[in-house]
């Protein structure tokens, strides 16, 4: 490959390239087919999304981990159409370049294909989002090709998929057992029958991801995956060190928000206190 080849693949990178546009799915299948990883992550809000976009994330996902992280609930399942539709509409206004992806939320498309349309187009048309997530593989199969034909871009999640927590008894790894591994198999290559662009595995052996991966032509999205996905994905608030407690074992802080913006909490309140804030330079006359 000559020097200028290298460089016009350069450009058409999905991190660090220069086109400006938004990214779409033919972007990722390039991606795929050049054997170029690349990063997502999580956002539910226009200006940490704007940070993110800044940053050249080219994918970004309004995860229904929000429920989590974002609107103070247990679990994901209690998030709704509505709250999902806000969130999105406001990543959307903050970005320029990233794809932006939408969690359909749980009882948003269980009941079949018909009530997945109505709420994935929804999504679409008032929020502006390129594409949704869904959760499951063969069960989701009538969901995921009727968007396909109808022209909405879907992202497959298989694993240990957090909506159906309740139904797995907790978060636990996936696929570990060679029946269960086989199943995922064949979930992973329905879901990319179906239409599916892009498959997240989520808490899913190395091993098992890995083969996963080279089996498919769409690209993979580990989450607690291994290294051998071709994308990675986190939610923000585990990658920035914004959560408390603990954080699951396959997430790497790449800051301390959390402690940094309680300093910065602290502090505020303390030159209130003491009279430092505002001073002269904060007032008008």
């Amino acid at each position: 490959m000559t020097h200028a080849q290298k460089s016009a693949d350069g450009s058409k990178a999905l991190y660090g390239g220069t086109q400006q546009r938004r990214i779409t799915v033919r972007d990722l299948a390039a991606a795929k087919e050049r054997g170029e990883k690349w990063p997502m992550l999580t956002a539910y809000d226009a200006t940490t999304a704007s940070v993110f976009d800044e940053a050249g994330i080219p994918v970004l996902l309004v995860g229904d981990s929000a429920g989590n992280c974002h609107l103070g609930y247990d679990s994901t399942v209690p998030v709704t159409m509505d709250e999902t539709a806000v969130l999105s509409a406001a990543v959307v206004r903050g970005t320029r370049r990233a794809m932006v992806v939408a969690d359909l939320p749980f009882g948003a498309y269980q009941e079949g294909p018909v009530q997945a349309l109505r709420n994935a187009t929804r999504l679409l048309k008032e929020a502006g989002v390129g594409a949704i997530k869904l959760e499951g593989g063969e069960r989701s199969l009538p969901q995921t090709e009727l968007l396909v034909r109808s022209g909405i871009p879907v992202m497959a999640h298989l694993g240990l998929t957090p909506q159906s927590v309740n139904a797995l008894g907790g978060y636990y790894v996936q696929g570990r057992d060679e029946e269960a591994a086989q199943q995922l198999l064949r979930d992973a290559k329905a879901a990319q029958d179906a239409g599916a662009f892009a498959l997240v595995l989520e808490m899913v052996p190395a091993e098992l991801a890995a083969e996963v991966t080279r089996s498919l032509h769409i690209p993979t999205v580990g989450i607690g995956a291994g290294a051998g996905c071709d994308a990675q994905v986190l939610v923000w608030t585990d990658m920035a060190g914004m959560t408390s407690g603990r954080v699951p074992r396959f997430v790497r802080q790449y800051a301390k928000l959390r402690e940094t913006l309680g300093d910065a909490a602290r502090e505020f309140a303390r030159d209130v206190v003491d009279g430092a804030f505002p001073a002269e330079e904060h007032s008008f006359r």
